[in-house]
């Protein structure tokens, strides 16, 4: 699996050490879905009990400019994060790869650094023999939508709920 992200940038394997950050992108990216919400802090919650050797963790670093032509070996924190994972078809009953988080920052955003993370995704489950890769999108993230419509993602199923605290049993 060999990916290019634009010059300066540099792929590379999460750890369990590096749980803070997967929790410090979840919340960045609910927190621009929902302004509104002020607390994002159960989703460590969700880190603590799903990421695992098995749910992998890859991070975008940015390199330190030295020279205006030479990129240094020195990297930054982390702009973006791709955290993967497994799901069942519960038409087929198959296993298959499911992306978890797709988090670019929005000062990187726009430079193709989504892309390559889609294609690594898609590298990663093809090598593990998956079939299909899935991953979930709120309906009113339309840059997401956009980036997966251009790669050739459909809509497969609707997710729904209901509030239930603010309505009456019918």
């Amino acid at each position: 699996m060999s990916v290019q992200l634009p010059v300066g940038y540099k792929l590379q394997i999460g750890s369990r050490r590096q749980r803070a950050t997967l929790v410090k992108f979840i919340q960045l990216s609910y927190q621009e879905l929902f302004p509104e919400q002020d607390d994002f802090s159960h989703l460590a919650e969700t880190v603590e009990k799903y990421f695992s050797q098995e749910t992998p963790l890859w991070l975008v670093n940015k390199a330190e400019v030295v020279t205006s032509e030479l990129p240094s070996s020195n990297y930054t924190q982390p702009v973006a994060c791709l955290w993967m994972g497994n799901a069942i078809d519960q038409v087929k009953g198959d296993r298959y790869a499911h992306i978890f988080l797709l988090y670019v920052m929005p000062e990187y955003r726009r430079q193709g650094i989504g892309s390559v993370l889609m294609r690594h995704a898609e590298d990663w489950a093809r090598a593990r023999g998956d079939r299909q890769l899935g991953l979930q999108v709120f309906p009113n993230n339309q840059p997401a939508l956009n980036l997966y419509h251009r790669l050739g993602y459909q809509t497969q199923s609707l997710w729904m709920v209901k509030n239930l605290r603010s309505q009456s049993s019918e």
